[in-house]
């Protein structure tokens, strides 16, 4: 098999060692973990050795790795040079790499009013849209991270987080107390805010607000916010999630809060956006511009809702 077509692979190597785990290396590739994992696990398999060792301090390479690693680190540099030359031929399009459930709920409902400033914008967000799609880096990363992790940055907006539920499961609490109204009620747990020490699980938040609930820390568990939406709206049972990307539907009485919006909690992770180097990308310079601005939106509606 033809040594490029294992350059994905070589990519998920050459990322995880310098970012020091597989998670980074995905956040980087706007995949998951386990794809990267499996990308290096292909590559691990057809050349029968292990190429990386897990430490205390993170991935290294193993040693039958270390003879090759400077060949394939000057490569991708080469390779970065190429995309950087190559970004100049590109015109109008723009490369966005993000978390699914921003793209989803917040980033693609607001496009078409980009495109109406940039007509001829054409986009390929996470591999997929109207522009092809390139293995050289995205135009723009989208990360939700700590903020001093991200210097380089344009920051948009924190989260406020809630439980939210249905309007028929609203209905349904009518008369029960505020105490009481989690016991015998299913709680949907979501994994999208893990990593953030100021975002409230449900233990979390039952002994916060002194809420009589058994056992907080059963029920149904999402990975993305989109999945655990679904959930609730089928009246499936209650979750805590940010507000910033469902403003729209708590608003228009789609989704509805059993609890005070007082009882709330600022994430301290934030979503950030990183733009490659800008110059002779009037399109994407615009973009970049826009998308702050409508970070910027978003940031003063959901402070001025949380009041």
């Amino acid at each position: 098999m033809a040594i490029t077509s294992h350059l994905k692979s070589f990519q998920a190597l050459a990322l995880a060692l310098r970012t020091g785990s597989l998670k980074a290396a995905a956040e980087e590739l706007a995949i998951t973990p386990a794809a990267v994992g499996q990308r290096i696990k292909v590559l691990e398999d057809y050349l029968g050795m292990e190429l990386l060792v897990r430490g205390r301090s993170g991935l290294r390479p193993a040693d039958e790795l270390a003879p090759a690693l400077p060949h394939i680190e000057a490569a991708f540099r080469e390779l970065d040079q190429a995309a950087g030359l190559l970004n100049l031929q590109r015109g109008h399009e723009i490369h966005i790499a993000g978390p699914g459930d921003f793209v989803e709920l917040w980033l693609k409902p607001r496009l078409p009013g980009f495109l109406r400033l940039a007509p001829r914008a054409r986009f390929c967000i996470n591999g997929e849209g109207d522009a092809p799609y390139r293995l050289a880096r995205a135009d723009c990363t989208i990360r939700f991270a700590p903020r001093e992790e991200r210097p380089d940055s344009d920051a948009l907006f924190a989260d406020y987080l809630l439980p939210i539920c249905s309007p028929g499961n609203l209905e349904r609490f009518a008369g029960i107390a505020a105490v009481d109204r989690l016991e015998g009620t299913p709680l949907l747990h979501l994994d999208a805010y893990k990593d953030d020490p100021s975002a409230p699980d449900w233990p979390q938040w039952v002994a916060t607000h002194g809420l009589s609930r058994t056992a907080p820390e059963r029920g149904l568990r999402f990975q993305r916010i989109v999945s655990g939406l679904d959930a609730v709206r089928a009246s499936a049972g209650l979750m805590i999630c940010g507000l910033a990307l469902i403003l729209d539907l708590v608003e228009d009485e789609t989704l509805a809060l059993p609890y005070p919006v007082s009882t709330g909690a600022w994430t301290s992770h934030a979503y950030q956006a990183r733009f490659l180097p800008l110059s002779g990308r009037p399109d994407l310079q615009r973009f970049r511009q826009w998308l702050v601005a409508e970070g910027r939106g978003t940031a003063g509606r959901l402070a001025r809702f949380a009041g």
